[in-house]
């Protein structure tokens, strides 16, 4: 019997790059208000022309070096093609909005199944429904009587181009997060659908790590591959030490050659809310870091026990850089900080994702122009750079590898 071929295959941060998911940010951004801003999660209102114009750039960078990208968008809309399957879609998409009045859920069905193309109705469920799109006229119930002064009949998604965290592709199936926030989690839906529905993935027997109908938190931010044995997650904002508990014991049961996880607890506060925005991986020695946390930085690690649900658990004593040798079996590791370790240009990059770089090789990564301190210290390491303008991206509070999800890389 011929083995089927993996359609995913993540065991590295930094195995050359060959194909990628991205988001190209559409109206969802100008759906932002600064009423808004707090609720959707955003610290400021991105300008949408020029958001496009860096987006494109990032993803020419990536396909100029020999990376294929593919669109949510475009696999969300593939994925539906099926009309019982976009029906079920709507149906399970208006559920997580919550509407409370059965009749809206009728008439908003309605008009999202009354787009031309699967494409445009996907899009206007990502950039959301304004109140004035849609006109609700039976007054049979208090609900539908009350006027509401909410702008959105259904809230925008604008941070979705951040495809990162509603899905990590690790080893060969992935881990369906339930994100922290309502606002957020809606956003793993159009992955469920991909993943189950999509000619590309339907049939390729995926083992999903995680599954967004979890009661704890994970989000992908935290979920670094660090070696074809070793896993980085961080315990977050974001993410609950207990999925991480949930999630190693599926990995250490399957047939995967991951062997231990390692948990890092880091502060919980906006700059630093996910693992991915204080410390990536950039070659095979080489990682940035955010000077901040190695003071406060705990580091436990999980490996498998006697029983299917036995976890050995150990606090580990040593500094960063001897865990990361010990775990990675390497003689030596460097330790890249954000702006040079100084607290002015480290504080300032950091908030601009100077520590949030995306391999494409080992030691070649994808970065924004906006963080030259780091930048010119990656390059002082060995490190090639791939810059990218970053004016409007940055915005949304996330880097290169916040924007992508990598659902191939070869192995190292």
């Amino acid at each position: 019997m011929t083995e089927k071929k993996a359609v995913l295959n993540v065991r590295s941060e930094i195995g050359k790059l060959k194909k990628v998911l991205l988001h190209r940010p559409g109206k969802e951004i100008e759906n932002l208000t600064p009423d808004l801003m707090d609720r959707l999660l955003f610290d400021d209102i991105p300008y949408l022309e020029i958001a496009i114009k860096e987006h494109d750039i990032f993803a020419d960078i990536l396909r100029n070096n020999g990376v294929e990208v593919v669109y949510l968008e475009d696999l969300a809309a593939e994925a539906i093609a099926d009309d019982e399957i976009k029906n079920k879609f709507v149906d399970e998409f208006i559920k997580e909005v919550k509407i409370m009045s059965s009749k809206k859920e009728a008439v908003i069905k309605e008009y999202l199944l009354g787009f031309s193309s699967n494409k445009d109705m996907i899009a206007k469920m990502m950039e959301g429904i304004r109140t004035e799109e849609i006109k609700f006229n039976n007054k049979s119930s208090l609900v539908d009587t009350i006027e509401s002064n909410y702008p959105f009949v259904i809230d925008p998604m604008p941070n979705l181009y951040f495809t990162r965290d509603p899905f990590a592709t690790i080893g060969k199936g992935i881990s369906l997060n339930h994100m922290k926030t309502v606002t957020r989690n809606r956003e793993t839906l159009f992955s469920k659908y991909i993943f189950k529905y999509h000619k590309d993935f339907k049939d390729a027997d995926i083992p999903f790590w995680y599954n967004r109908e979890e009661d704890t938190s994970m989000e992908g931010g935290d979920q670094l591959i660090l070696s074809d044995k070793v896993i980085a997650i961080g315990i977050s904002e974001r993410t609950n030490a207990a999925s991480i508990e949930k999630l190693a014991k599926r990995i250490f049961e399957s047939d995967e050659t991951f062997d231990t996880i390692l948990a890092f607890d880091i502060p919980k506060k906006r700059a630093f809310m996910h693992l991915d925005t204080v410390f990536t991986m950039v070659d095979y020695d080489k990682f940035t870091i955010h000077p901040e946390i190695e003071g406060p930085l705990t580091v436990y690690s999980l490996s498998k026990g006697d029983g299917p649900e036995d976890l050995i658990i150990e606090k580990e004593t040593m500094e960063l850089n001897e865990i990361l040798k010990k775990y990675l079996g390497l003689d030596s590791v460097t330790l890249i900080r954000c702006g040079n370790g100084n607290s002015i240009d480290a504080a300032r990059e950091q908030w601009n994702d100077g520590s949030n770089t995306l391999a494409i090789a080992p030691g070649e990564v994808v970065v924004y122009s906006r963080n030259y301190v780091t930048n010119r210290l990656l390059e002082e390491n060995g490190i090639k750079i791939h810059v990218m303008p970053s004016s409007e991206l940055s915005r949304g509070r996330g880097g290169p590898r916040c924007m992508s999800m990598p659902l191939f890389r070869e192995d190292i």
